[in-house]
């Protein structure tokens, strides 16, 4: 018999594609996604699964202590799988309040509820931007000491200290995924590689941060929810997991190697300010969780680049529908009333 999995944030990018995948895949699992459906929450993400038996969707935010309390109860929810973030680091630095509101206060509020129903798994998944900044060597380990350097990271890394707190105090069966940059299908044009595939695309510039030379760390969006349902199911309680590509790139590497593969000119790019306290570069030592957990990214930047071009060469309406925000009447229609 199957668990009753509540997934917060499942209308997001990564969240998504976590859904897609286990679904597709027949899990015997009920998988109830509660998202509160912000600019980057996209329900047209999961048309695919939306008519499968063992899905639910339920339009809620994680700062309704109430109702998310309500849906637990409803579903006999037994384990939670937390997504619901807000993410981009430059809306963090123009408005820092929204992200401590959902990710601070909304993972204190899906903690107290797992606790008063005793929920019996929590996993948070987390970034690898609480750690800080690395030099020109190294590369994070799970003992790395945490120092987030913007307002994101750091609401990211007040709710993972939540987490662990919990797990040491009440006992509960908590976990930590700490992810490097993600990319694939269905990101949200704000983010680096579908923002410059999109003004690529339109001969649009292509703007840079500072020299271009901050380094991330690049994981196949689907290996990254493989790795999460490793440790949901197998890892540790109390436990943190880095989970990592092994594929460090220049952010200007990636931006040059799109315009070659849509054979547009380097004349596109225009090198803007630099974002103000922007880490120079994150690496992941993943080697905890390939060792423990027997995961190891599958898919390599060559192939998931290319995937991903694909896919926005593909779906160009899908990007055209978010960036105008025409598929909210998608959502009025298909659900009826989601602006309630």
């Amino acid at each position: 018999m199957g668990n009753n999995i509540l997934v917060t944030g499942g209308a997001g990018f990564i969240g998504s594609n976590f859904l897609r995948d286990r679904l597709f895949n027949a899990s015997d699992d009920i998988f109830v996604n509660v998202d509160a459906i912000t600019y980057a929450g996209n329900l047209e993400n999961l048309k695919e699964i939306s008519e499968k038996e063992n899905y639910i969707f339920e339009k809620a935010n994680i700062e309704d202590e109430l109702k998310i309390e309500d849906i637990c109860k409803k579903y006999k929810i037994n384990g939670i799988i937390n997504f619901a973030a807000e993410s981009h680091v430059d809306r963090s630095i123009s408005n820092s309040k929204p992200f401590i509101n959902t990710n601070v206060l909304g993972t204190l509020n899906l903690l107290e509820i797992s606790r008063k129903l005793e929920i019996e798994n929590y996993l948070q998944v987390s970034t690898d931007e609480v750690y800080g900044s690395l030099g020109e060597t190294g590369a994070f380990t799970e003992n790395s000491q945490i120092q987030p350097n913007s307002p994101y990271s750091a609401s990211k890394a007040s709710a993972d200290h939540l987490v662990h707190s919990f797990g040491h105090t009440y006992g509960m069966n908590v976990k930590i995924t700490r992810c490097s940059n993600n990319y694939g299908p269905y990101q949200f044009p704000e983010k680096l590689i579908p923002l410059m595939i999109n003004n690529a695309l339109e001969n649009k510039d292509l703007p840079v941060y500072g020299d271009g030379k901050n380094v991330r760390d690049w994981l196949y969006v689907s290996d990254h929810c493989d790795a999460i349902w490793e440790v949901f199911n197998n890892g540790s309680s109390g436990e943190v997991y880095n989970i990592g590509g092994n594929c460090e790139k220049q952010n200007i590497e990636i931006v040059e190697l799109l315009l070659e593969m849509l054979d547009k000119p380097k004349s596109l790019i225009k090198y803007v300010k630099d974002r103000p306290g922007h880490d120079e570069r994150y690496a992941i030592d993943n080697k905890k969780i390939t060792s423990e957990l027997n995961w190891e990214p599958k898919i390599n930047f060559t192939d998931g680049i290319k995937m991903t071009l694909d896919w926005y060469l593909q779906n160009k309406s899908w990007s055209d529908n978010v960036r105008s925000g025409a598929y909210l009447d998608f959502y009025k229609k298909w659900y009826g009333g989601l602006e309630k």
